[in-house]
């Protein structure tokens, strides 16, 4: 083992190959350890990609690192904004990050990442990012106007939003679902900031050297990308037990002390906010009822409530995990393309391996990268998986409905509720001729699925129309 990591760190001494490691994975899949262990044996500094790990506060419920563990390897980007700040960007995380890495590259120091936050690691690993030049101030200068003008936005109504957006940028409005404000309006202040459309943005970004219709290119050509994953069955059993594990160190307490100090005059005030900053952390806000509890309720009222927050926190924290394994899998591996880095899978079902199967593995992974040789473990790639449109624009009359994506479309044309749509309009409309199979009938193709009837493009005596913007996924 020690000879393994001693060979590494001379490969990397040399040629830095790889020039960072980025460890991917569901919440409670070892993360964390893996990059310790990694940074601790190959002289690295580890960059926590977590959105929420960055405030001081509540370090039980975020997961954060111990000292004793941070004493054993350098770790940055956490526990360093202050937690009644709303308006910490991933421009912000992503422009401290990159000067953290070109430090450590200075040093032919290993630059690892390891975090849950998506769209953290896909502004370190890829130019996606538009940068407005307003947005990059540190927290807490001052500089809060484009804060500001977005809080302005978002009192309007999502219709008049929608509306703006369709004449400043017809091609973002019409890939963007009438009702996603947040994204509507980063759309809008984006223009509003540089005088320049995203759709024109996004366009010229991909337009670079090594972009494609993903986004910008890599920022840098050789990363080294590690997923741990696990049987989700086995997983749910761990993510539960380590709620249980986080109780025993003093949850509930954690919870208590942070809302009287942050929160609580929020509620009195009815101006708390679980949708920005560390209010939004998976676990505080399924608490809300326990912690919000009048004085005058009663003890067994009280555990009622604490048993009500403990069972959503299971339940959210198995779902978040879920959703992590997706972004990997879209993002990752049903993507081909020069520009999309090779992941390599480490198993991480059976914890009492995780020596033979994570970090043997890793090591010898980056033992041959530093060598210039192909690894004897090869990288993962889901195969056969049809390319989607993530941001095609669909009508469906019928039903009054605006639908954004192709699976969500194919989905639809298949629900029970299209169907009956379907079979009432047959029934009051003589001209309109349907049959039984087309009804019952939709192409896996969801660009070429077409509900009976209907076409691509408006057309009066059609029961359906459909109207498909063919454009490339969006990246906020």
């Amino acid at each position: 083992m020690a000879a393994s990591a001693a060979s590494v760190l001379c490969g990397l001494r040399r040629a830095l190959v790889p020039s960072l490691v980025v460890i991917l994975g569901a919440t409670g899949t070892g993360k964390s350890k893996l990059a310790i262990e990694l940074g601790r044996r190959l002289q690295g500094e580890i960059i926590s990609a977590d959105s929420m790990q960055v405030y001081q506060g509540l370090d039980i419920i975020t997961n954060k690192v111990t000292a004793e563990e941070r004493a054993q390897c350098k770790h940055h980007m956490i526990s360093f904004v202050d937690p009644l700040v709303s308006g910490y960007t991933v421009l912000d995380f992503r422009n401290k990050a990159l000067a953290l890495m070109e430090d450590m590259h200075s040093k032919d120091t290993l630059p690892v990442v390891v975090g849950g936050t998506n769209y953290y690691i896909e502004s370190l690993l890829w130019k996606v990012l538009v940068d407005t030049g307003q947005e990059t101030r540190a927290p807490g200068d001052g500089g809060d106007g484009a804060l500001d003008r977005k809080l302005e936005l978002e009192k309007l109504g999502v219709e008049e939003l929608h509306k703006r957006l369709a004449e400043v940028d017809p091609k973002m409005a019409a890939m963007l679902h009438p009702n996603d404000k947040r994204k509507i309006t980063r759309s809008l202040q984006i223009h509003e900031m540089t005088g320049v459309s995203h759709t024109r943005w996004l366009q010229e970004q991909r337009g670079q050297e090594g972009g494609d219709g993903l986004g910008g290119p890599l920022r840098y050509s050789d990363p080294c990308i590690f997923w741990l994953h696990a049987d989700m069955e086995a997983l749910d059993k761990r993510l539960d037990a380590r709620v249980d594990e986080m109780l025993s160190a003093g949850l509930i307490e954690e919870l208590r002390d942070f809302h009287v100090r942050f929160n609580q005059q929020k509620v009195q005030d009815d101006s708390q906010d679980y949708q920005r900053g560390i209010f939004q952390s998976i676990g505080f806000k399924e608490f809300h009822e326990f912690l919000t509890a009048p004085e005058s309720s009663t003890q067994q009222e009280r555990d009622a409530l604490k048993d009500k927050g403990i069972e959503a926190l299971k339940i959210a924290t198995r779902r978040y995990a879920r959703k992590q394994n997706k972004w990997v899998r879209n993002r990752f591996l049903k993507r081909p393309g020069d520009n999309v880095p090779l992941v390599f899978g480490l198993e991480v079902t059976d914890v009492s391996r995780w020596e033979e199967t994570v970090l043997n593995p890793a090591l010898q992974i980056l033992d041959s990268l530093s060598k210039g040789e192909e690894p004897a473990i090869q990288p993962i790639r889901v195969q056969g998986e049809e390319q989607r449109n993530k941001r095609s624009r669909n009508t469906c009359d019928l039903c009054d409905k605006i639908i954004i994506g192709d699976l969500e479309w194919t989905a639809h044309l298949k629900s029970k509720k299209h169907h009956h749509h379907v079979r009432k309009k047959r029934k009051t409309d003589s001209g309109c001729e349907v049959s039984s199979s087309a009804v019952d009938s939709v192409s896996e193709d969801s660009s070429a699925a077409v509900a009976p009837g209907s076409t691509e493009t408006s057309q009066e005596s059609s029961p359906v129309t459909v109207t498909t913007h063919k454009e490339v996924p969006v990246t906020f």
